[in-house]
């Protein structure tokens, strides 16, 4: 039986706040709309634009290419602000470079062994891009096209509407998705985003966001310092491919124990199997709430220096924990500094990775009729 996580998410998001332009140290006031500006053109001439909001003390510039959130700008303890996700200041380097800086990831978020999986008696075959398998949508994904957007201001909230369609056989999926993606500021500065998606044909969905977060700003350096809690006593171990293994293994007595606050580097040296496949943490965690109709508190990230927090809240069942094991050096950001291992991490809500796969997973098949929605909410403090 498919484990329903189509439920309606009741009400908008917090109300409330004013809004403005990116840019300067001040506080948002005015509740101004979205600002809209060129950032480059595609090869093929397409224009690729930015978008700008403000509200609560948050400020958030938008590409409408892969939804990226190219910066993302809070305050810390003194009131000063930096940019706290790893980005590039040009579309080229987006297009040629990025692991996946910002970017909405979908088909589906995350790995699928062998780019493969059965629904309904018939087998499909996706596109490979790592290794053996299939990563976040394959060779083009979400991340790598074109999104139409729309402004809005509604109350004292400020946002973008996203809207992409997938159609039927893209990356090899099955069925036409029309996907659409809300990002909206609050008054308190908190970032929200409700996904939707509807299919004509029985499918697999696992949409998410993959801000590189480093909290003392993007390009500081190691984000080892940084304080996480988790509130998952399991998480999904993987093989040498980081595909799960089917196993909920208990986070207890292993460096994947973050229900008490430590440090992200506290553990990430110590010689465990798993750490060796992911070049440190590159893991699942089943989050002890499960599904939830509503957002609901699972883990919170601080930095120290600056004294910024994260906290995030979600519907969604588990929690991608990457630790920047792949950062190599060969990335500059657009403060001048190059990018290495361990200079910011990804928290990614979603469902398990191989979950087409895994029988016992929560389901991630949709059904024409049925409507996907899941909900994040990130807030900051200081």
């Amino acid at each position: 039986m498919e484990l329903n996580r189509r439920t309606v998410i009741a009400g908008a998001a917090a109300a409330g706040m004013a809004a403005t332009a990116l840019g300067g140290t001040a506080h948002a006031t005015g509740g101004k709309a979205p600002v809209k500006s060129l950032f480059g053109k595609l090869a093929d001439g397409t224009k690729i634009y930015s978008w700008s909001l403000a509200n609560g003390g948050t400020r958030l510039k938008v590409l409408s290419y892969g939804g990226i959130v190219q910066s993302l700008e809070i305050p810390d303890r003194h009131g000063k602000y930096k940019n706290v996700s790893l980005g590039f200041d040009n579309i080229e380097d987006y297009v040629a470079k990025t692991p996946y800086f910002g970017a909405l990831i979908g088909r589906y978020g995350n790995r699928i062994a062998k780019g493969q999986f059965s629904l309904d008696g018939k087998s499909y075959q996706l596109s490979v891009n790592d290794g053996v398998n299939s990563l976040h949508g394959g060779i083009k994904g979400f991340d790598k096209h074109v999104w139409d957007i729309e402004p809005f201001t509604k109350g004292s909230d400020v946002g973008l509407y996203l809207y992409y369609t997938s159609v039927d056989g893209e990356m090899g999926y099955p069925g036409t998705l029309k996907t659409k993606v809300t990002y909206t500021l609050t008054k308190h500065g908190d970032w929200r985003l409700d996904y939707e998606a509807t299919t004509d044909k029985a499918t697999v969905v696992n949409l998410t966001s993959h801000v590189y977060w480093n909290l003392a700003g993007e390009g500081s350096g190691s984000i080892y310092d940084h304080e996480l809690k988790i509130a998952a006593a399991r998480y999904t171990p993987v093989d040498s491919g980081l595909i799960p293994t089917g196993e909920l293994a208990k986070v207890a007595g292993t460096p994947f124990d973050f229900r008490r606050t430590k440090t992200v580097g506290e553990d990430i040296r110590v010689a465990n199997q798993q750490l060796l496949y992911g070049k440190g943490i590159d893991h699942n965690w089943a989050l002890d709430k499960g599904i939830t109709a509503k957002p609901e508190h699972v883990a919170t990230l601080r930095d120290p220096s600056s004294g910024r927090t994260l906290k995030i809240a979600t519907t969604e069942p588990g929690l991608q924990f990457y630790s920047g094991n792949f950062l190599d050096g060969t990335l500059v950001g657009p403060g001048g500094h190059i990018y290495r291992q361990g200079d910011a991490l990804c928290l990614e809500t979603q469902h398990f990775p191989d979950s087409p796969n895994q029988a016992s997973f929560p389901s991630t098949v949709l059904r024409p009729g049925q409507t996907y929605r899941t909900t994040t909410v990130h807030t900051f403090g200081n």
